[in-house]
């Protein structure tokens, strides 16, 4: 029998979902290669901050879709929807994050007071959203698919873990502001290299088998 319409619309939007988390994993690898390597460790800043603020700027715009189909997949409810809400303010801060560096990275400017004068970033301060609210977001609605077994146990755990991971690195960039420091280096770490990808891979697979 025939799927109606609007089931047919949701399995699509889901199988597109799902290559954007894979997508999103793939770029979140690319992101800490550049961010933590490039700039961190200073091997190429330049280039560095180019290839990751496309990175955060992309992955912002390409995890909206990952987080409605999440939310979906919940099945809705009032935590998700303020988990929904947080983890798009911290996809949309990613966005102009990344793209506010992008331009800088691409046209630098004669002089840049911000940064010279270690003020945070007036779009994203010390990643207010794209640690803190993106974490909060995808933690809640981590813990709504583990409550709900709307994913993978082992998946939700993930996107737990994730969701505590990010804020804890925001909490670090907000306190100790050296990036280089273990506090804030090992979080970000296991975020953006194993963590993060891990989470969005399989989240993508699962959304593909919808």
């Amino acid at each position: 029998m025939d799927q109606p319409p609007a089931a047919r619309s949701e399995d699509s939007f889901a199988a597109w979902a799902g290559a954007a988390a894979i997508a999103v994993a793939i770029g979140g690898v690319v992101y800490s290669a550049a961010f933590l390597g490039g700039v961190v460790l200073e091997m190429n800043p330049e280039l560095g901050i180019l290839v990751a603020s496309a990175a955060l700027m992309i992955g912002g715009l390409l995890s909206t879709v990952v987080l409605v189909a999440l939310y979906q997949r919940v099945g809705g409810g009032p935590w998700a929807l303020i988990g929904l809400a947080f983890a798009l303010m911290g996809a949309l801060g990613g966005i102009v994050h990344g793209g506010y560096d992008l331009a800088i990275a691409l046209n630098p400017p004669t002089a840049d007071p911000i940064t010279e004068s270690g003020l945070p970033s007036p779009v994203d301060p010390r990643g207010l959203l794209t640690f803190g609210l993106a974490g909060l977001g995808l933690l809640i609605l981590a813990i709504c698919a583990r409550s709900r077994g709307a994913l993978s146990p082992s998946v939700a755990w993930f996107g737990i873990a994730l969701g505590v991971l990010l804020i804890l690195v925001y909490l670090g960039r907000l306190v100790i502001l050296t990036p280089t420091s273990p506090l804030v280096a090992v979080p970000a770490g296991l975020a953006g290299v194993i963590v993060g990808p891990f989470f969005y891979f399989a989240l993508g697979l699962e959304l593909r088998r919808r």
